[in-house]
């Protein structure tokens, strides 16, 4: 019998049984797909629902309706049993468990005190009531564990912590029986992973912190949300292991019997990339792969999308060569893209650890005050993976003990994990060990690494050194004060986590982004605008050229030198926006506009886009209602006045009636001072000007013996 987990294993060619995790499972999945020499496979705790472990009973049902010698066991102590049955067509066997009674207890009313407050009177109370046996407490995360720990301090038991962190020296630890008796503060790590002896009571807040997945912005979220009812069952269960125990419920019992009955499978709710590449590879569909439940089909769009802009598949999402090494490392294939660009350009052991560090909770301690809050005075450096790394780096050349690295302010777990994955990526991915020429060198090729694997993460400051960033494609975040990324204008995001509705989404950690970073990797991405506009300032039209990466402004120059047809046609509606009143002969322009609907009445030919405007709604068009031409004749005038020219003071003592009159034909313009003259002589008087009105003839006025 032997066993694998992610850093350690114990198996030999003797070994018949082995027990592995589900990650471990699917990787071997990924190497041998047929599972060759494996007889069994047992799921246990498959209510977990977790990702790998519905991947990988899906493919296991597949082989064996594909012909595969391979017997499957589903176990379970909460999961609907039908489902399952039927998924993997298997009778149901109901195996009883040696338990004992478990009294349940709900809260009276809603609670509106601080959930360590209500944590710290519950567990008294029930120390109190119950004088042996230990005490498990139920909480969502570290951070409300620690917060329980300093409530419950001076408490006469024992206070343990156990979470999915903590090294499994530290969890044998926690839950170890000892002397005295134990509160045992825990995430839902207690509830099926982790076997607690002792147990007779159980605190239960009613509450878990889960990852989620956005496949509209691409950002993953942690959220605190409240357990389903098989998991409620779950915890109380604990109590009964050893004798009657007893369950204190934080929650009312109208609030439990409102939940759902089980949790959303994290297949609805987690990033799909691992999993489409790996069916990808196969030569699988993962939009037409046999899933025991079918994840939403955004959240696998958005992962094909992702894999395709990794490169791992091409834009037909066929596996690509690049594909087939990402899926050979055992993280997730954007940090997989990190470690083999590195490679690439020379810095491979090196964009080992960042990918690593990336996947590891921060190991600076320093950097996890409140997200808003600066704990301490933070440098200024180009990546938070490098400030990091290098971090790390000191205190391996250092051989730091667990002590030292705790008081040089170092997380020991996130140490230790990060060196295990690293030196497990750089054998994976057969690192080089010739690094780049220089620093500098090194440090450009892990900052292009970091960008080819965050593509879609690239950001701008909304103005210098704010902390507000926005994203390339949309959406925006608050960089963290602890974050050493504390000038760069372009930074991509390699820490960002989706808030609540209503909050800028956290960026906790980041790197420098230049633009000619995105010129060379993604040069298909970039988008040249060259866009007119009218400045009101100075009253002219000057051109914005613009260069974009999925839409996010990267640079632009700004020119007023310019000129053609399409700067013509910026001016002309520039000035009718502004008032041509205001630039040219108001009663000149109307007068024309009259005289040449009279005109056409009469016989004179326009150009066939001229359109007569009647003197009122509905009327027609006749000699003794002339109307006048339409403003469209009159913009397309202006147009023609406007090229060559780009400014407001260019306009100015330009005439537009002769740009109105130049649209006409030659003989048309004749005709134009025959039928319509824009003034008649009078005996013994110089000319006097004809006046058109849209709703009566044309008139004239001056002294009544002037007519004689």
């Amino acid at each position: 019998v032997g066993y694998q987990v992610r850093f350690d294993e114990r198996v030999s060619d003797a070994t018949r049984v082995r027990f592995v995790t589900e990650g471990v499972f699917v990787r071997r999945l990924t190497s041998d797909p047929k599972l060759g020499g494996t007889a069994v496979v047992v799921f246990d705790e498959l209510h977990e629902r977790h990702l790998h472990t519905d991947l990988a009973l899906a493919w296991c049902r597949r082989a064996q309706l594909a012909g595969a010698e391979l017997h499957l066991v589903a176990m379970s102590a909460t999961l609907a049993a039908g489902p399952v049955a039927r998924f993997l067509d298997a009778p149901v066997l109901d195996v009883p468990g040696r338990t004992f009674p478990v009294s349940i207890e709900h809260a009276d009313k809603e609670d509106d005190r601080r959930l360590e407050a209500r944590v710290a009177a519950a567990t008294k109370r029930v120390l109190r009531e119950e004088p042996t046996g230990d005490v498990l407490v139920f909480l969502p995360g570290a951070g409300e564990i620690r917060r329980a720990h300093e409530s419950l301090a001076g408490v006469d038991a024992e206070l343990a912590i156990l979470h999915g962190d903590l090294p499994p020296n530290e969890q044998d630890r926690a839950v170890r029986t000892g002397p005295r008796r134990k509160v045992i503060l825990s995430t839902n790590v207690a509830e099926s992973s982790v076997t607690v002896p002792g147990v007779v009571a159980v605190v239960d807040s009613g509450l878990a912190r889960q990852a989620r997945f956005s496949p509209w912005s691409g950002l993953p979220s942690l959220v605190v949300d409240r357990i389903s009812r098989a998991s409620a069952k779950q915890r109380a269960g604990r109590a009964g292991r050893v004798r009657a125990g007893r369950c204190v419920r934080l929650y009312t019992k109208h609030d439990h019997d409102a939940r759902a009955e089980h949790d959303l499978p994290e297949i609805a709710r987690a990033d799909l990339a691992e999993l489409a590449l790996f069916l990808a590879a196969e030569d699988v569909s993962p939009r037409d792969f046999p899933y025991f439940e079918t994840p939403p089909a955004a959240s696998l769009d958005a992962a094909l999308r992702l894999l395709v802009r990794l490169r791992a598949l091409d834009e037909n999402e066929r596996v690509t060569r690049e594909g087939r090494r990402m899926l050979a490392l055992p993280t997730h294939p954007r940090l997989a893209r990190l470690v083999l660009e590195a490679d690439a350009r020379g810095a491979g052991p090196r964009g080992a650890l960042l990918a690593a560090l990336a996947a590891e909770r921060d190991l600076r301690l320093s950097t996890r005050a409140r997200f808003g809050e600066r704990s301490v005075d933070v440098e200024v450096g180009a990546s938070d993976l490098l400030a990091q790394a290098a971090s790390f780096e000191a205190a391996e050349a250092e051989r730091l003990s667990a002590s030292e690295l705790r008081a040089r302010g170092l997380d020991v777990v996130s140490y230790q994990h990060a060196k295990k994955a690293r030196d497990q990526l750089a054998r994976a991915a057969r690192v080089g060990r010739e690094p780049s020429s220089s620093m500098e060198d090194e440090e450009e090729a892990l900052l292009l690494a970091t960008l080819a694997a965050f593509p879609d993460r690239v950001g701008r400051r909304r103005r210098p050194r704010s902390p507000q960033v926005v994203f390339a494609g949309g959406g925006s975040a608050e960089l963290a004060e602890t974050s050493v990324v504390r000038e760069a204008e372009f930074l991509v995001a390699v820490d960002v986590v989706e808030a609540e509705r209503g909050r800028s989404a956290s960026l906790r950690a980041a790197s420098e982004v230049a633009p000619e970073h995105l010129l060379e990797l993604f040069p298909e991405r970039i988008e040249e605008r060259r866009t007119l506009r009218f400045d009101d300032k100075t009253s002219q039209v000057e051109v914005s050229e613009a260069l974009l990466y999925d839409g996010l402004l990267l640079d632009e120059s700004v020119r007023r030198d310019v000129a053609g047809e399409d700067v013509a046609a910026c001016l002309a509606r520039a000035a009718l926006d502004h008032g041509l009143e205001k630039l040219f002969d108001a009663d000149g322009l109307e007068n024309l506009r009259r005289r040449l609907a009279f005109a056409a009445t009469h016989g004179l030919p326009l150009p066939e886009d001229t359109e007569i405007e009647p003197a009122t709604t509905g009327a027609a068009v006749g000699p003794e209602a002339p109307g006048r031409v339409s403003l469209s004749f009159v913009e397309r005038a202006l147009a023609d006045a406007c090229v060559g020219r780009r400014s407001f003071a260019d306009l100015r003592g330009l005439s537009l009636e002769q740009a109105m009159l130049a649209r006409l034909e030659p003989s048309a313009a004749s005709r134009l001072r025959e039928i319509a003259p824009d003034a008649i002589a009078l005996p013994g008087r110089a000319r006097v000007p004809v006046t058109y009105e849209v709703d009566r003839p044309p008139w004239i006025e001056s002294r009544l013996q002037d007519f004689f």
